[in-house]
């Protein structure tokens, strides 16, 4: 119990503060084929591209211990492009949705017709079009596009930024906000467990309390002996606490394991599922809207191609092949420690697009959840860290069981011998 408090004095700290085993991310884009026929309200086709995968250092800062047994601190993320691992360059053009424009599009549909006007001339002016074919690493780390301060000029405050605009520019090199979870220096229940993020107890995202809520750990380590029945983490990239479910035990490489997964209910819609009502407005079950924490564009996150998602929005395009094994995410928990072994979290990320009237530049795209990307961050405990877990809470205790049994064998003759001995006495 001492060494899995969060405790400078502990065996784990170390492994707390500073992740030791390697740990990936592994991006897949979907390359549009077919972006003419999709302006004329065809159905998109797509093709898988990558996997680009990165090595991630994660490391935590400004470590502050509180006197109601919490600890603060900021966890920063490092990535590094990693050639012999891909499968492809970061150079390589791929043509994707251009999501400024298609996302700023759907934004101001509700807006009044002159200013549907004004950013359709914008766009005509700037030679914007539907579709775009930049490089992997432009649409990842951003590339400077001058429709971005258009669009704040035709609508001040729709867009918080200037200049520059990609996916993953907030990913790297930069942290995931101030994390204060438990110690378990008086409560081992509680360790890791999120006290507050950003100062809050609650996010304000969703449309009800239950949703808001900041549930479970941090996502990186879980209290001790834990019960197969289901594990909770806060993921600030969703915006939102994740419940995962035990499927089954098992190993790792020697170790036992809790194998916990994604319910079928997880992005499932208020429909099917009423307690996600909060996170609506909703589509179809599968599919999570994430506008209301990504500046209000018509973003949706769900599992790499819409696995245990509503067939429609698989039919709705040409190219995905959902599978359990490929896309369903899971984590395999020690479960006397809740260290995780082995992990690979996968989630995809998605733009809807239409045409939306007073917008030339938006042809006739017939109304549809168009993957961009989707992508896993994936890591396992090996090597040296690995040994000391195996040695430590595998070899360790199954010794101890044979000693103890051995001692038991040894013990029961004394007794009988005691008790004759006591027997003749009498």
């Amino acid at each position: 119990l001492q060494n899995v408090r969060i405790d400078p004095s502990s065996i784990s700290f170390q492994m707390w503060k500073e992740i030791p085993v390697p740990f990936y991310l592994s991006v897949h884009f979907f390359e549009v084929l077919n972006p003419k026929q999709v302006l004329r309200g065809e159905k998109p086709v797509l093709r898988q591209r990558g996997p680009y995968v990165y090595r991630e250092y994660r490391f935590k800062t400004n470590i502050t211990f509180h006197d109601n047994d919490t600890v603060s601190y900021l966890e920063s993320r490092h990535l590094f492009f990693q050639p012999d691992l891909s499968n492809g360059t970061e150079d390589e053009y791929i043509v994707v949705p251009n999501i400024m424009m298609m996302g700023a599009a759907v934004m101001v549909e509700k807006l009044p017709g002159f200013v549907k006007f004004l950013l359709s001339g914008a766009l005509a002016t700037l030679k914007q079009e539907a579709f775009m074919n930049r490089t992997v690493g432009e649409i990842m780390w951003g590339y400077e596009d001058p429709l971005i301060d258009a669009i704040n000029l035709i609508v001040p405050g729709l867009l918080p930024f200037k200049g520059k605009f990609g996916l993953f520019m907030d990913f790297n090199n930069s942290n995931s906000g101030l994390f204060t979870v438990h110690t378990g220096m008086k409560n081992i229940s509680q360790v890791h467990m999120v006290d507050s993020w950003n100062g809050l107890k609650k996010v304000n995202y969703w449309r009800s309390s239950q949703c808001n809520m900041i549930n479970g750990t941090a996502g990186e380590m879980w209290p001790p002996f834990m019960s197969p029945t289901s594990l909770q983490f806060y993921s600030p990239d969703a915006c939102r606490s994740m419940t995962l479910v035990y499927e089954q035990s098992g190993q790792f490489q020697g170790v036992p394991t809790y194998r916990f997964v994604a319910p079928k209910t997880l992005f499932a819609n208020g429909t099917d599922y009423p307690p996600n009502e909060g996170f609506c407005p909703c589509m179809q079950s599968g599919i999570q809207n994430v506008s209301t924490c990504r500046l209000n564009a018509p973003m949706f996150i769900s599992h790499p191609h819409f696995y245990n998602a509503d067939p429609s929005l698989v039919n709705a395009v040409e190219g995905l092949h959902p599978s359990k094994d490929q896309h369903g995410l899971f984590l395999d928990v020690h479960p006397m420690t809740g260290i995780p072994m082995n992990c690979s979290i996968k989630l995809q990320l998605n733009l809807y697009i239409k045409h939306v009237p007073g917008i030339t530049q938006t042809g006739q795209i017939k109304p549809v959840v168009l993957p961009l990307l989707w992508f896993a961050e994936s890591g396992s405990i090996e090597g040296s860290v690995l040994k000391q877990f195996y040695t430590n809470l595998v070899l360790l205790p199954s010794v101890l069981d044979y000693v103890q049994y051995i001692l038991l064998g040894l013990s029961v003759p004394l007794i009988v011998s005691a008790a004759v001995l006591m027997a003749m006495r009498k």
